[in-house]
Order: C-alpha cells, then structure tokens, then sequence
C-alpha cells in the first residue's frame, strides 16, 4: 500500500495534462473557425455592394460615365473624397447618380448597420469601391471592392488598382469585381 501512495496523483496530474492540451487544440480551432466566418461576411457584403452598384449603373446607363467621371474613375469609402459633379445627361439622370454615388458611399462605410452608438459598422474592414471606365466607345467599365482581410492570402492581381496600396500588406488586400458593358438601346 505505501508503494502506491502517490501513484493516483501523478495519473490525475498526467490526465489533466492531456486534456488541458485537448482543450487548447479546440479553442484554436474555434478562434479559427470564427476568424473564417468574418471572411466570409466581410465576401458576403462586398459582393452584395457590387451588386447594388451594377444595378445602380445599368438602371441610369444612359449617363454612365457619370458614374466613372468619364476615363479618370471615381474611388468611394474609406479615406475617399467626393466625386466630381457631372455634366452629361440630364439633370434628372445626374441627380439620380448622385444620389448613387452617395448612397453606394454610405453603404461602403457602412451606414446600414449602426451600434448602441450611432457609429457604422455595417461593411467590411477599409472599405472601397472603384468604378473605372475600361473602354469609352464601347462602353465598358468595371466595378469593384476591396477591402481589408484578417489573413495573409494571394495578393491581387496589379490591374486591379482598388485599394491598392492601403492595407498595408498586399496580401491582407480583398477585392472583388465586375465589368459591365452599357449595350446602345437606340
């Protein structure tokens, strides 16, 4: 009996061991699994702000390049300033892209959602959207959104100048994109 005092102590000793190293795997994955789940909101809001500015452009398509300030393309969001007021089309159509340019802004730095302290929180990490005019006869321009990522992943491609440059390290740097092209319906 005296030969196995002791003995239970050391084996709930080694036993907490083991599963205090169990549990430290698990909470690392759940940090994972979380640090996942906001990349994929963050994926989920840009794609949705694309959306809503294609379908911004394609409803007032006839001043389009109202929406680009022609071939010197506009950058909305965080750290952006104003658009220049544009001249083509009618009043009318420019007001409504304004209005466009000012909501997709809003939008961008996340006014949807507000917290307890009337501060936006309803968009990604640095948010922007870029519209370019890639081709001015036949009408083509592109639409993105870039924003910050938690991790380090591929950088995007240099021809997507979106944020380019503000995250600090390109590959924390997330964008997505859309081309339009404006048909002539005359």
């Amino acid at each position: 009996m005296n030969a196995m005092r002791g003995f239970t102590l050391i084996e709930i000793l080694v036993a907490l061991v083991i599963v205090m190293v169990g549990l430290m795997g698990a909470a690392g994955l759940v940090a994972r699994s979380v640090q996942q789940e906001v990349e994929a909101y963050q994926r989920l809001q840009a794609l949705n702000l694309l959306q809503d500015m294609v379908g911004r452009l394609n409803a007032n398509r006839l001043v389009a390049e109202c929406y680009s300030a022609a071939a010197n393309g506009i950058q909305l969001g965080s750290g952006a300033s104003a658009p220049a007021a544009c001249a083509t089309g009618t009043a009318e159509q420019r007001a409504r892209a304004d209005a466009d340019l000012q909501a997709w802004n809003a939008a961008l730095l996340g006014a949807a959602q507000k917290n307890a302290d009337d501060e936006n929180m309803g968009a990604m990490t640095g948010a922007r959207g870029c519209i370019e005019q890639l081709d001015a006869i036949t009408r083509v321009y592109r639409i993105s959104v870039a924003w910050q990522g938690l991790n380090e992943t591929v950088a995007p491609a240099d021809a997507l100048a979106c944020g380019k440059n503000q995250y600090g390290d390109e590959k924390q740097r997330r964008v997505v994109t859309a081309t339009v092209r404006i048909g002539d319906l005359s």
